[in-house]
């Protein structure tokens, strides 16, 4: 995605303009347009020449961001609240000639107040004062006519078209007043004083300054907004130490080099990624991670840049730099995300598009029925007005982008990503949760579980031999027993005669002594062959640890069991408790993995989830997610690698554990901890998002539908109800401020706290309630047989999954509703096979 600077844009109708206008240019294959950053993003092959004459001769400027002649080279500028020092000296200089103004046709008309002699008596002079004020107020805010009016030129009328044209015409109308006024102090001095009360100058300067006023107001919360992201652009280091011809020296960030000696001395921030080849430290990673606890660190580890070394000195070499790094990453992430367009804010972008037209229809509309009806011309005009001014398309097109950046932002700061708007919507409406079960619900490496020692050992007799053998083996099981034996500090002998046989076993000899290990099978075979068998203890004691999950590993000297060592890969500490959050919100949670169904089963159990589906290879994953979706939205949830398939197939991709590598493009959403409870906490704020959004809608639009109408006086002969233009200014001033303000309360938002989890998705919960019945099938000989059955039985309405098993001649059904045994059987036998019982 490309990324450019927009200029002149002031409203909701300005962003609708210029995506049109960019959108018919050959080559750009998407738009969108934000309000809140004036930023736009292109997807496509167009040249940035013909976008950017696009948007000029839709009476906007643009820039390609990060281009020399882009307006802002460094990224921290794109964000600086640039407007409000502008808009604040704006405001001071307007308050100052409207405060005398005030005085002159309030003050003093209403309430008497004194004025120099010269001006007593002498209306022509008051009214004379009164619009060089108006106009020096009107000139100081000139930005309303200029933008205003260059739209209405190109055809594309603005906010300031409609504040332009309020304060224009009560300006101009005055004016007409005025010279009036100075016919009959001539010819008609009686009249003076008619014409004296029809002058709104006050009226025009006022209208400029609320709306300036409502502006300031709007630009301080829209720079709020954005305080997530730049201060991750202020985490970024400015120095790095590093070590050129054998001497430390101090570069600025930018003149680090790939493959470059840096070193970071205890309190130091890391200036960029690298992995550590000398020394071993904590580092706090909590701004990346949002984890507070300290990682431990040590040779060949990863550093991700702006992390603090909090204890040793290391000496590190950079891997990725400049923009390749975690942290930039993260910011170009949150960035693009800001600069996508959620699909909910359609409804705003179709209204924003014709909503100005339509008002100045309205306004125009207003004064001619009026004056049909018999008003004087003052009041008529002082409706269309009202009409003009109160009209608010600002708080429309604010409405979703500020509430969108908000939650970008405070998913940033609790490692949730969100790559783009339409993914943080999503995730709100997601009603399946799809778990890979390795590295996502379990630990993703096994550890030792239990030990079963036979006589003559102990626990730790019996895994120094187990390492001892287990030395020289590369298997992720062998591992996990060595690593167990380097935590106790066992020593490991040395084995001579090593061999991997084939049969998942190994064997060697350790002190003379022939030493096998392996699983059940492999051990039971190798004692028949010598003559020996297995006591019926033993192996049922194994074949427990297989029940549960585990994989028993065996080990015999001398042809005499020396014990049982279960090693499993286990589930994370946090996972039971995330995925009872996950069922508490509603959502149906799957386990997909592909282990065999014992094994499967047992994890399912104990980690809560609701449906569990064994056997499934990486490239079945994404089948198995289309079926999921015949039920709902499904998010998949995997390692963002093996799992790329499933979660491009899936409505929400939410890639898990990738702390040092958030550049995941298979993945909607990117989880920065390896933590599934940020799963539901992603899913939570998302709702919240959507909530705020809703508000905000309901707020733009409910405030238009009652201000319209109450501003061209609609209920001022039922109740007597009439609108001055200078509250209507106020109201429309303050509009777009209660939106932006609105927004800002998701800063207050725990994303943690599960007290307002509410099970919204009924679908979800008819899920987590299906019944279970087997059925007795013959005929089914293999693997295409189980297939076959399946297909057919998964047609069934009511049946939402079939698990046949040709071993057992079974099937697993999944029901939604009671299926007669009389319609199952005429299935099964249509497919080819014999429906049991």
């Amino acid at each position: 995605m490309e990324k450019y600077t927009v200029t002149g844009m002031s409203c909701a109708a300005c962003s609708a303009k210029v995506e049109k206008a960019v959108g018919k240019v050959k080559g750009v294959s998407s738009c969108s347009v934000s309000l809140l950053t004036n930023s736009m993003g292109i997807e496509g092959n167009a040249k940035a020449s013909d976008i950017i004459k696009a948007v000029e001769k839709a009476g906007y400027g643009a820039s390609l961001q990060g281009a020399p002649s882009a307006a802002a080279t460094n990224p921290q500028d794109s964000l600086k609240n640039t407007e409000t020092p502008i808009l604040a000296r704006r405001l001071i200089f307007s308050l100052g000639f409207l405060l005398i103004l005030m005085y002159f046709s309030m003050g003093h008309m209403m309430w008497n107040w004194p004025l120099p002699a010269w001006f007593q008596g002498n209306h022509l002079a008051v009214g004379m004062l009164q619009m060089l004020l108006a106009a020096i107020v009107m000139i100081i805010n000139k930005k309303f006519f200029v933008s205003g009016f260059k739209g209405l030129i190109h055809g594309s009328p603005n906010m300031d078209t409609l504040v332009g044209l309020g304060s224009g015409v009560s300006f101009l109308y005055s004016t007409v007043m005025l010279f009036g006024m100075t016919d009959s102090v001539l010819h008609n001095p009686e009249k003076v004083m008619s014409y004296m009360n029809n002058l709104y100058f006050e009226g025009a300067a006022m209208i400029v300054t609320l709306i300036t006023v409502g502006k300031l107001l709007e630009s301080v919360s829209k720079g709020r907004t954005t305080d997530a992201l730049k201060s991750l652009m202020k985490l970024a280091p400015k120095t790095a130490t590093v070590i050129r011809n054998n001497e430390e020296i101090t570069v600025n960030i930018e003149e680090v080099r790939l493959d470059d000696i840096f070193v970071v001395r205890p309190g130091e921030s890391i200036p960029v990624d690298g992995i550590i080849i000398e020394g071993n430290s904590s580092i706090n990673e909590s701004v990346l991670t949002g984890e507070s606890i300290p990682c431990d660190k040590g040779p060949g580890d990863q550093v991700s840049a702006a992390t603090i070394n909090q204890q040793g000195f290391i000496k590190c070499r950079a891997t990725r730099i400049g923009q390749d790094t975690t942290l930039s990453q993260i910011i170009k992430m949150v960035s693009d995300a800001a600069a996508t367009k959620a699909p909910i804010a359609k409804i705003a972008d179709k209204v924003s598009g014709i909503f100005v037209p339509a008002v100045i229809s309205i306004a125009i509309l207003t004064t001619i029925i009026w004056l049909i009806c018999g008003a004087d011309f003052g009041f008529a005009l002082s409706r269309g007005i009202a009409v003009l001014v109160i009209s608010c398309p600002c708080a429309l097109g604010l409405a979703t982008p500020v509430a969108i950046m908000v939650g970008n932002g405070m998913g940033a700061k609790h490692g949730i990503l969100f790559k783009t708007s339409a993914s943080l919507e999503e995730a709100g409406r997601i009603q399946i949760v799809a778990l890979d079960k390795t590295g996502t619900i379990t630990e993703g490496k096994p550890v030792i579980t239990d030990f079963y020692p036979s006589d003559g050992f102990d626990q730790d007799s019996l895994l120094q031999l187990a390492a001892s053998l287990e030395a020289k083996s590369e298997h992720p099981l062998a591992k996990a027993i060595n690593e167990a034996a380097s935590e106790k500090g066992i020593k490991v002998e040395e084995v001579s005669d090593f061999e991997a046989l084939s049969g998942n076993g190994v064997s060697g000899f350790l002190g003379g002594h022939e030493t096998i290990g392996g699983s059940l099978k492999f051990i039971k075979e190798k004692l028949t062959s010598s003559g020996s068998a297995l006591e019926d203890n033993i192996s049922e004691q194994a074949e427990l640890y297989a029940s549960e999950g585990k994989t028993p590993l065996l080990f015999v000297r001398d042809g005499k069991l020396a014990g049982i060592i279960a090693v499993a890969d286990v589930i994370k500490e946090d996972s039971r408790a995330a995925i009872s959050e996950l069922k508490n919100m509603g959502i149906h949670v799957v386990m997909l993995t592909g282990d065999n169904e014992k094994t499967a089963a047992h994890i399912g159990k104990l980690s809560g989830v609701d449906q569990v589906v064994a056997g499934v290879l990486p490239d079945g994953k994404a089948s198995e997610i289309k079926k999921l979706q015949k039920n709902g939205k499904v998010a998949m949830v995997g390692d963002g690698i093996n799992d790329a398939p499933a979660l491009t197939s899936a409505n929400l991709g939410i890639a898990i554990g990738a702390g040092t590598d958030v550049a995941i493009d298979a993945a909607d959403v990117v989880l920065m901890k390896s933590r599934l409870s940020d799963v539901s906490a992603a899913i939570r704020l998302s709702r919240a998002t959507l909530r705020n959004i809703h508000e905000n809608l309901f707020w733009a639009f409910f405030y238009n539908v009652i201000g319209i109408p109450l501003a061209a006086g609609a209920y001022y002969h039922a109740f007597g109800w009439s609108l001055n233009p200078m509250f209507g200014a106020a109201a429309m001033s303050l509009s777009s401020f209660c939106v932006v303000t609105n927004a800002l309360r998701l800063n207050l938002f725990n994303i943690r706290s599960t007290k307002g989890d509410k099970k919204i998705n009924k679908e979800a919960k008819s899920m987590a309630e299906l019944t279970e019945k087997t059925i007795k099938v013959e005929g089914m000989m293999c693997e295409h047989c189980e297939a076959a059955v399946k297909k057919a039985l998964e047609k069934v309405h009511g049946i939402k999954e079939a698990s046949p098993d040709h071993n057992k001649g079974e099937v697993i059904l999944k029901c939604s509703k009671d299926i007669p045994a009389e319609k199952l059987a005429a299935v099964v036998e249509k497919a080819g096979y014999k429906f049991v019982e």
